[in-house]
């Protein structure tokens, strides 16, 4: 049986894995109408894995005899001044997904939840592949500077780690 304590945190975590899969989502359609079609993919692929995460927490946190609660998501930015800002984007936005995550782990293991602190270390695993996965395009477009998006665009779906 989860704590209220951390249920809440359970909570706003499906909210906030909703909000990762439609901020990539919105990334992936303003690649895809940028004519990148591979960004787009990659882009596409992790809105799909973050839906995925926000519903392991929806069933997670009912099966603990919980309520998830599915919440209204914040509209993401629409509109990207570049590949090179938008996956800077990325890398911030998982390191706080990670910052996150840590602090239900955190809660779990003050309450004594060590159902969910083993539950959750599936998550923190995932976030390090995530932000290692980000760095990774971050370090190859700036090896390959503007004129090599072309070639990123082309090779990216084979920079998924998973």
């Amino acid at each position: 049986m989860l704590t209220k304590k951390v249920e809440e945190l359970c909570n706003r975590q499906i909210e906030r894995e909703g909000y990762s899969s439609n901020l990539y989502l919105a990334m992936a359609s303003w690649a895809e109408t940028e004519g990148l079609p591979g960004i787009a993919a990659w882009l596409f692929a992790q809105a799909d894995e973050e839906r995925t995460h926000m519903l392991k927490f929806i069933k997670y946190v009912n099966e603990r005899n919980g309520a998830a609660i599915v919440p209204e998501l914040k509209k993401p930015p629409v509109k990207y001044k570049g590949i090179p800002e938008m996956f800077d984007e990325v890398l911030k936005h998982e390191k706080f997904i990670s910052a996150s995550i840590n602090e239900v782990l955190e809660a779990a293991l003050a309450e004594k939840d060590y159902a969910t602190t083993n539950w959750i270390q599936w998550f923190v695993k995932e976030q390090v592949e995530e932000e290692t996965s980000s760095q990774l395009i971050i370090d190859k477009i700036r090896l390959a500077g503007e004129q090599g998006i072309y070639f990123l665009d082309r090779d990216i779906m084979s920079l998924r780690s998973k």
